[in-house]
Parts: structure tokens; sequence; C-alpha cells
């Protein structure tokens, strides 16, 4: 019998429902502790709120220019310039998206032709894979294994072919929390000046990083400016993931490349939130820096109760989700079977990494829990699956 979807295109099938739609669905169904899905359980800041509430009440409720709001634009290059040292022109080197999803899905789209490889570190965010498909481009994966997620650079340059039209970096990096550092990053810089390669950077968590250590933009590095598309968002770092404002930062003629693509996907979005985002991104240091040490102390708290729960526990060092073995639970390591009767069992949501690998026997034994909850949900979660442990 036959597993293909009637209607659905060839590039697309196998892709299905998002594991994050299914497991969300799941959690409401069954009343469960949703630690599956990303996004926090609390607003963000009153600032930022009360901004989006005075665009709306004073009529900036329209399309806004398809480049994005002055405002914003013009924010997200002071944010560059400010935390980064980059200089970018607002009105020619930044570009507003529909969240960072719709700037990954323009960029790979706009840059990608049937038959061009993408190199990426997996496990990757699944849309990673979507998009590729979608550009009838195709993912050649190098592999990031725990514990310690370190980048293998000779297997990154056995990964290039003459087919290779970029690479895809996402640091901090979902689903492990690894933070990619520097000698890291100018190996892959080397790599991608050597084959002459673009690089789109999705660096969403920019702002969620733990234990003193740095986030490096690869754009940063010499030579990578110019063949660089970094993409960022205001969703993770102001809790506000359903105004869905992200944006493309890059040389001209490449954000112009995905210019044209994202005019004919969403167009505009947006519109009275964006200048809200622009409030956000000026916001002083302490809030940067005070929204880290919140999540910090919330991933401490689920990796230790998780671990008293009976998980191998891989500490991230950045984003919202840590990633546990459940062999120590479950011995045949099914993770997807785990975290379909997990809701049923004690009531808590997770989601399967092996969505995340292009094999997915790699990511098989391996179940990631979101820690971007207020403490009384993650403890609550944890009595649950200490419960379970029993």
């Amino acid at each position: 019998m036959s597993d293909r979807q009637p209607y659905l295109s060839a590039r697309l099938q196998g892709l299905g429902t998002t594991i994050f739609g299914e497991m969300s669905a799941l959690a409401i169904a069954t009343n469960s502790v949703n630690l599956g899905q990303g996004f926090p359980d609390t607003d963000g800041p009153r600032e930022v709120l009360d901004a989006a509430i005075e665009a709306i009440n004073t009529g900036q409720n329209q399309y806004p220019p398809l480049i994005g709001v002055p405002a914003l634009r013009h924010a997200i290059a002071e944010h560059q310039q400010r935390f980064y040292g980059m200089a970018f022109d607002p009105d020619t080197e930044v570009l507003v998206t529909c969240g960072a999803s719709e700037a990954l899905a323009s960029t790979l789209i706009a840059l990608l032709d049937v038959g061009d490889e993408v190199v990426c570190f997996e496990p990757t965010y699944d849309m990673y894979q979507a998009c590729a498909a979608m550009s009838g481009a195709t993912i050649k994966p190098v592999t990031l294994h725990p514990p310690d997620y370190a980048a293998d650079i000779a297997e990154l340059r056995a990964a290039i072919s003459a087919r290779t039209k970029l690479i895809l970096l996402n640091s901090p990096h979902n689903p492990t929390g690894k933070v990619f550092g520097r000698d890291e990053l100018q190996a892959i810089a080397d790599v991608a000046i050597e084959h002459d390669l673009i690089v789109v950077t999705d660096e969403v968590y920019e702002h969620l990083v733990f234990d003193g250590l740095q986030h490096i933009p690869l754009s940063t590095f010499p030579g990578m400016r110019e063949r660089t598309v970094t993409i960022s968002s205001g969703g993770k770092t102001f809790n506000t993931t359903g105004w869905k404002v992200g944006w493309v930062v890059g040389p001209p003629a490449l954000v112009a490349a995905v210019r044209t693509a994202k005019q004919y996907l969403t167009y505009v979005n947006s519109g009275p939130f964006q200048p809200a985002i622009a409030v956000g991104l000026r916001l002083p240091d302490r809030f940067f820096s005070d929204i880290a040490v919140d999540l910090q102390a919330k991933r401490d708290r689920l990796c230790a109760g998780l671990v008293e729960a009976g998980f191998e526990v891989f500490h991230p060092q950045a984003t919202y989700f840590v990633t546990v073995d459940i062999r120590g639970l479950r011995a045949d390591g099914d993770g997807y079977a785990f975290c379909r009767e997990l809701p049923h069992t004690c009531g808590v949501v997770a989601v399967p990494n092996e969505v995340f690998y292009t094999d997915p026997r790699r990511g098989r034994h391996l179940v990631r829990f979101a820690f971007s909850k207020r403490f009384e949900i993650l403890d609550e979660a944890v009595s649950r699956l200490k419960a379970l442990a029993r």
C-alpha cells in the first residue's frame, strides 16, 4: 500500500503535518503540560505590548511597506551595530518578514535552483528540509552528536560537492541548544570562502545564551559579510511568537533576491506589530541580559528534574530546549512512540528528535523538552514525569 499523499506535489511527499502541530493538538486533547512546541507562557515586556496597542489605536493597520516600516528597519540596523559592531543600510540591506519562518522560506526559494544542495548541521529545525524541498533542492546533513554536539569540519568538507549552493547554519542551535564557538565558526567560514558558497544563518535565539557564552554572528568573520544572509526575529526575544515579525540582513544583492521571493509569499505582514518590535530592539542592555538569566534558571530547574526522573540529559548552552536520551526509561529507545504515549500516561508533551534528522534512526532515542515556561509549569511537568518513572 502506497504512503503517497493524494494531490501533494512530489517535492513535498513525505513531509506531512509538522510535528509541532501534531503534538500541540495532542496536548490540548489530553489536557497535558505542553513542553513540546517552543513558545513562552508569559507575555513580553510591557513597553513592547503598549507600542503595539498604540500602533493599532493610531491607525497603523493597513499594508506596511514591502521592505518593512522605517522604524523597524532602522532599529534592526541599530541592533546589529549595537551588539555586533556591524553597519547595515536599513533601506537596502534589511528586509522585514513574516517571522523567521518566512525569512527562511523566502531565502531558500530565492537562492536555490532545482538540483542544488544545501549543507547544514543536523538535527535541524524541520522547516529546513521543507523549504529546501519547495525549492527543488536537497539537504546534505553533517551530524552533530551528543553529548557536546561538536561540529566535525572534516565531515563538513566531505559534504561539499559541485552541486552545493549554500551552507545553512543555525546558531544558537535548535534542538540541541549548542552555541557554535569561534574556532568552529572560523572553520565554517573557511569552507564557505574556499568553495565560494552563500551562507544562510538562522540566529533567532541570539539573545538566549547561557553560562557566560557569547553568540558570534558568522557574518562578522573576514570575507563573510558579502556572502551571508542573516535571519532573526522578535518572537523569541520578546515573547511575541504569535506576532510573526522577523527579518533578513545582508548585502544588497542577496537581500534584493530574497525580497523578490518574499513579495509573492505574504507580500507584507504584521503592520502594527512592526513598530512595537522596533521599541523592543531599543530596550536597555539590562533587558537582554535579564531574559537570558531567567531562561538559564528555567533550564537548570527542568534539567535537574529530568535527571531525577531517570533521563540522560544533555545540558543546552542556549535556546528554549533540552534534549534527553530516553533509554533509561524505555529500553527500545523509540522516541516517537514515547512522545505519543506520554500525554496519556502522565500528561506531558515532548517532541521526538527523530523528526529533526534526515535519517530518523540517528535521533530515534532522543526527545526534546521546552523550558520556556513558568517555574510552576516546569515543576508540574517534572512531578508527572517522576511518577512515570516509578
